[in-house]
């Protein structure tokens, strides 16, 4: 179709390179985050829907369901008791606010703290559209490197003492300590205490992305940075896409009023799915232990097969920890490996795999690495 009108030059500066359009899945998808078609629980999801739409339906007619801009209270309830038990938490439905997904967390986070030229600090191999997300508004991800315990705290001290001696003070400290992303570490409560005691030493928060924490199998799960939290230092999100359905959108923040509030000023989008809050309260409130006892096992028993094949193809040159939770892998191959351009001879053959510099902030130490889904 022809324009009449040259968009491109309406456009403003320092955007991404445009998107390309879809052509569908490759034949083998180890990208993104999805979940395995099977895993979805479409039966109960649909009696958990007509159950409530025929309960509660006509508060459709309503922006925020008559539960307010926070979002669909009873789903509220149940993160409260979701993330008091599981995560060690003690919260009400009032310090929770449901996002649509927890990328949309991030951004009402970074919208409320960044302008451009700030500072973050992140691990070295982070959340990719976490990283993307900062720079394109304009702030500079710096990244500590990781362990096999998760963030390398006495690299994390040194860097902040060097960039608080240059003036710079980092406007938060971004974490995902729980099943990290992507390299699938869980760190433990002595280094989580330690972190938080960094936090109060240079009086820098700390943004807790917990979206892999219900995907743990074998072993106790340490508490949440935010239940060890004394001093409301920590903002805490989370997200049902990899333990429910990644299409679904629905996220959540928790933090004190005086930071919520803030967030629930920028957030301009009129209320997150209201169906998807409604299926989604009435589906876990009865089904989401279950769910997660059958979907830890199968990730677990979906790792094993994946390391087993890659140790039988590759032998000593792919190496790895095997992770004791989540949905990824991270590998690393000979440095003599470009897993950019590994990725892009793999598509051409239907194989799409995610190349470590795209889980980095630095280039080089990740051009080895990759990252693989098994969800």
């Amino acid at each position: 179709m022809a324009l009449d009108i040259e968009y491109s030059t309406f456009f403003k500066s320092d955007l991404p390179a445009p998107s390309q359009r879809w052509s569908g899945f490759p034949k083998y998808n180890f990208i993104g985050g999805h979940n395995d078609a099977e895993s979805i629980p479409v039966d109960d999801m649909i009696k958990s829907i007509s159950e409530v739409l025929k309960r509660e339906g006509r508060t459709l007619a309503t922006y925020g369901l008559q539960h307010g801009p926070q979002g669909y209270k009873p789903l509220r309830e149940f993160i409260s008791k979701k993330v008091n038990k599981r995560s060690g938490l003690s919260v009400s439905s009032d310090d929770i606010l449901i996002t649509s997904g927890s990328g949309q967390a991030l951004d009402l986070i970074n919208a409320a703290f960044c302008n451009p030229g700030d500072t973050v600090i992140v691990e070295q191999f982070s959340y990719g559209s976490a990283i993307n997300r900062l720079r394109r508004i304009g702030v500079k991800p710096i990244g500590v490197p990781l362990n096999d315990e998760g963030i390398r705290l006495d690299l994390l001290a040194e860097r902040l003492e060097d960039l608080l001696d240059k003036s710079i003070k980092p406007k938060f400290i971004y974490v995902i300590p729980t099943v990290q992303n992507p390299a699938g570490s869980i760190m433990p409560e002595k280094n989580r205490l330690k972190l938080l005691e960094i936090s109060k030493k240079f009086q820098i928060p700390i943004v807790e992305d917990e979206c892999y924490a219900d995907l743990i199998w074998d072993r106790s799960r340490p508490p949440a940075l935010a239940a060890l939290d004394e001093g409301n230092r920590v903002i805490h999100c989370g997200s049902f896409s990899k333990t429910i359905a990644p299409a679904l959108r629905i996220g959540y923040l928790i933090g004190n009023w005086n930071v919520l509030s803030q967030l629930l000023a920028l957030k301009s989008d009129g209320g997150t799915g209201a169906l998807e809050q409604m299926m989604l309260a009435e589906y876990c409130e009865a089904n989401f232990d279950k769910h997660i006892k059958s979907r830890c096992e199968t990730l677990e028993k979906k790792l094993r097969i994946l390391t087993e094949a890659i140790e039988a193809n590759f032998g000593t040159s792919a190496e790895f920890e095997v992770p004791e939770g989540g949905i990824f892998l991270w590998v690393t191959l000979p440095d003599s490996v470009d897993t950019v351009r590994l990725a892009r001879i793999a598509l051409s053959e239907g194989i799409a795999i995610n190349p470590g510099p795209e889980w980095s902030t630095d280039t080089v130490p990740a051009r080895s690495k990759l990252r693989l889904c098994f969800g």
